[in-house]
């Protein structure tokens, strides 16, 4: 190796320069690496959100607003030198960057990020453990501090010899990490000719490691191993599998991957072999006890069992179970146990009228069961992690209004035969038997089109009838909800199909035919890419509008490919410069396509179907995510989310996701909300409102969300989701900071609910802006069609802390946070607390001195010092406050 080349290799390696500012100098080097549970929470590095009125006031003036709430802070120089080392950046870019405005340029010039370590090895056995086992120094100094821990983590599990789950977030470096705990465990420290006198086996020549993947990500695991480590990896996939089992047996693979199909079809031959570790990649896929992925999986010989998975819940609590039962058989007992101790209290605790016996049990057990899990699982999100890196995630639910074509075909959906003989069922059978009209009469539905065409070759019916309707019946609804044209005649069906179709669309459309371009196909490009019917479409051409005239660029989703088509036709219309990735698009071709798109400035959408944009696609180049059409599965939009919400991200990313408002999406959300809750219960002990009264799997109580009559639920006359929040806001169940708090619901419904903006830099813009926020935003949100809106996350508690962490750092929270990023708001767990505006006043006065306060303490003025929080990391905000509250106390006890 040339000088020149080892210089290139330790470059990105060695230690931070010494910092110049003597006063910043002093205060940083006192900080110590502290567990993110604590400090997390404290974190500024979300911007302050806004109204989405508020947004869009600001851009139908000339010139784009340049006020700047200090959440939306410039990046500095240091910020983005830590950054570009990681990401790859040119020096370039950074000299644009600095041409441009320079307002609010810290002071704390000599900070920056590290994110690199020394180069130097990773220890992972205790001091005097035989023999060492380390992290080669190649790998350590290439991982960031949150993967180190996880490698931590697994060594631990591996050392007391049982299984465990990796649950970071999706693009928190999960391969990575196995690769780095892999090369220790299989002391890839050593001399490449050294490692390889093993023979290639494992640890004490106990066996190689299987690792079970998706199909879409072999490659990627095999091109990883390729560039972190030496091991010989052998793909056993494709029709060279007889030849990898005989190498296999004669010890001359360290590493096996294959993938889930193959493995369910030949992991009988897979489960004879050796194993000294087994890796399932994406191992939510476990979620079934009864498919035959998880069944093969039970077979293999090994108690070193780890899975690694961003979305460890998606549906119901039984699928934690399950995953858990194959990693670490028994440790959550017996499947009928955990039903009963564990699932059937948490889900009637959640309940919006359990009684207060039922929500102290939930606690209780929702406290045992985070305790049991913390051995088995490490659980990290990108806010706790690498969140200081990024400028925030805003999650927008927008609740478009139908156009009135829409409404009307979604009525007449709703009175068809096979509809109503569903919400029907269990009213007595008008023939005076004494059962119900789905055990009598009711049965079949002879004169249904949909059917007709599932039982043209059965005119008698099926076992499950009518209960065979629930799901065309639900996909034809969701059709009509996101555009018409989706239930006229597929070309690409059988003929038989083609004559259903458009038999059905001529029922559905009725009256309306003729406008709608009749019941087939439209084959106008015009007729396609026209926005008049179709309401979500109509708020997405406004929207795309305002976007694209600020430079900002697009992800475009949806699950249909015929939504794709027509959505492609819109941008075509539009002008917009797109591209395009679906299910059709060659495997080789795709990163072409996601390369090209973040290079090129000219690229404003990346039109992506939501299942074939699952994996493996980094769109950090794209600050604006649209989810057309939303998914039962709440994992599929936080996954879509994430394809731009990820390290590389330098732009503070908003989400949209659109729903029809009054038809069958608003029950898909709602679902969504009830499920993420669920998962954040059970998985991080987290306290969530009690929004719903219904329980899932349970008939007893299917309140509002479950059950057949609650899926064909006529909503066109209410905002079914905004009522569900202002009945729990009328409960006391939360109380709003915001200037807005006292107002009723349904009178902020129809726009975001504002929160209180922490302090403007720019005092020349004061007056402009509050004349600007007390223009009305209902206005604004009509003219784009949108009915009501609010953000995720206001709905959902996304915060990392369990309820006694939360406890704690509540105080620290209200310190800290007030002068850069928005007012926490308060949850209360008492019905009657209520705050008056004296209070409010009195407690944002003691806010602000206490904010004083620290800023002296650091040495630093006000301004300075929200500079300085923008970029510490949240382990330095809470060694700040705790060194400040202990100094407060020296003095008292002083004085």
């Amino acid at each position: 190796m040339s000088l020149n080349t080892l210089k290139e290799t330790l470059k990105s390696c060695k230690n931070k320069p010494p910092l110049s500012s003597s006063s910043s100098s002093s205060s940083l080097s006192q900080f110590s690496s502290l567990p993110h549970a604590l400090g997390s929470s404290l974190s500024p590095r979300k911007p302050p959100k806004s109204t989405l009125s508020q947004q869009l006031l600001r851009l139908q003036e000339n010139c784009p607003s340049r006020e700047t709430p200090l959440g939306y802070l410039p990046k500095t120089r240091e910020r983005r030198a830590g950054k570009d080392r990681i990401t790859g950046s040119d020096a370039e870019d950074e000299e644009e960057q600095e041409k441009g405005d320079g307002l609010l340029k810290p002071k704390v010039e000599a900070f920056q990020f590290d994110h690199t370590g020394p180069y130097e090895p990773l220890i992972l056995s205790l001091p005097g453990e035989s023999p060492l086992i380390q992290v080669p120094a190649s790998i350590n100094c290439r991982l960031l501090e949150h993967q180190r821990e996880g490698v931590k983590f697994l060594y631990n599990l591996y050392k007391n010899n049982h299984g465990g789950v990796l649950g970071d977030d999706m693009g928190l470096g999960k391969t990575i990490q196995t690769i780095a705990f892999l090369a220790a465990v299989y002391r890839k420290d050593r001399e490449t000719s050294d490692s390889k006198s093993n023979g290639g086996n494992g640890p004490e020549n106990n066996g190689p490691v299987l690792i079970v993947c998706p199909t879409s990500v072999i490659h990627n695991w095999e091109g990883e191993f390729s560039k972190w480590s030496t091991f010989s990896i052998a793909l056993y996939h494709g029709s060279n599998r007889d030849l990898i089992i005989h190498k296999l047996e004669v010890h001359g693979f360290e590493i096996v991957i294959t993938s889930f199909d193959t493995y369910r079809i030949h992991g009988n031959i897979l489960a004879k072999m050796q194993w000294e570790i087994v890796i399932v990649d994406e191992a939510h896929r476990l979620k079934n006890e009864k498919s035959k992925l998880y069944i093969a999986c039970l077979e293999i010989k090994t108690q070193k069992r780890y899975g690694l998975t961003g979305t460890i819940m998606q549906n119901k609590i039984m699928e934690l179970f399950n995953l858990f039962d194959w990693a670490v058989p028994g440790c959550l007992g017996t499947r009928e146990h955990f039903r009963e101790f564990y699932d059937e209290p948490l889900k009637h605790g959640q309940r919006s009228s359990a009684p207060e016996r039922f929500v102290r049990v939930a606690d209780e057990r929702k406290q045992h069961l985070v305790a049991v899990l913390r051995k088995y699982l490490l659980r990290r999100t990108k806010e706790e992690t690498i969140g200081h890196l990024m400028m925030g995630k805003e999650d927008n639910v927008v609740f478009c209004a139908m156009s009135e074509v829409q409404k009307r075909a979604y009525q007449r959906m709703l009175q068809l035969p096979e509809i109503q003989c569903l919400i029907n069922k269990d009213l007595p059978c008008s023939c005076g038997s004494p059962l119900t009209q789905v055990e009598c009469c009711k049965r079949i539905v002879p004169n249904g089109i949909i059917w007709l065409y599932l039982h043209r070759d059965n005119p008698e019916g099926c076992d499950s009838c009518p209960f065979c309707l629930v799901l065309p019946c639900l996909v034809k609804l969701q059709q009509i909800s996101n555009h018409l044209e989706l239930i006229k005649p597929n070309p690409k069906d059988d003929p038989d199909k083609q004559r259903k179709d458009s038999e059905f669309a001529s029922a559905v459309f009725g009256a309306d035919i003729d406008l709608v371009g009749g019941n087939m196909q439209n084959e106008s490009f015009l007729g396609l890419s026209d926005v008049k019917h179709c309401g979500k479409m109509r708020a997405l051409e406004k929207l795309m509008l305002s976007w694209v005239t600020r430079g900002d660029k697009i992800l475009l989703f949806s699950y249909s490919v015929r939504m794709l088509d027509i959505l492609e036709k819109f941008l075509i219309r539009k002008g917009y410069c797109f591209s395009r990735l679906d299910g059709s698009t060659p495997t080789g071709l795709r990163q072409s396509l996601v390369d090209d798109f973040n290079s090129s400035p000219s690229k404003q959408v990346f039109l992506i179907s939501t299942r074939a944009g699952g994996l493996g696609l980094n769109l950090v180049s794209a600050n604006r995510v649209v989810i057309f059409d939303p998914n039962w599965n709440p994992a599929q939009d936080l996954q879509a989310q994430d394809r731009s919400f990820r390290f590389g991200q330098k732009r503070h990313v908003v989400v949209f996701r659109l729903l029809a408002a009054g038809s069958l999406e608003e029950l898909v959300y709602t679902r969504q909300v009830y499920k993420q809750q669920l998962s954040n219960i059970a998985i991080s002990g987290k306290m969530e409102k009690r929004y719903f009264e219904g329980v899932q799997d349970c008939k007893e109580f299917q309140g509002e969300l479950f059950g057949i009559s609650n899926l064909f639920r006529d909503l066109s006359d209410k905002l079914f989701t905004s009522e569900i929040i202002e009945l729990h806001e009328k409960q006391g169940n939360e109380h709003d900071n915001s200037q807005n708090a006292k107002q009723h619901l349904s009178e902020i419904g129809m726009y975001f609910v504002p929160e209180r903006e922490a302090g403007k830099l720019v005092s020349s813009h004061s007056s402009k802006n509050e004349d600007k926020n007390k223009q009305p935003a209902k206005p604004v949100l009509q003219d784009l069609g949108i009915v009501y809106a609010h953000r995720n996350e206001d709905i959902i508690n996304f915060r990392p802390e369990t309820r006694g962490e939360k406890e704690i750092s509540m105080d620290s929270m209200d310190t800290i946070q007030q002068p850069c990023i928005p007012i926490a708001r308060r949850k209360s767990d008492t019905l009657n607390t209520r705050k008056t505006s004296e209070n409010a006043t009195s407690s944002e006065i003691g806010k602000r001195s206490q904010y004083s306060l620290l800023a002296q303490f650091m040495q630093m003025e006000e301004v300075e010092f929200s500079k300085w929080l923008l970029l510490a990391t949240p382990a330095e905000r809470e060694k700040v406050l705790c060194d400040y509250k202990r100094r407060r106390k020296e003095k008292i006890s002083d004085g």
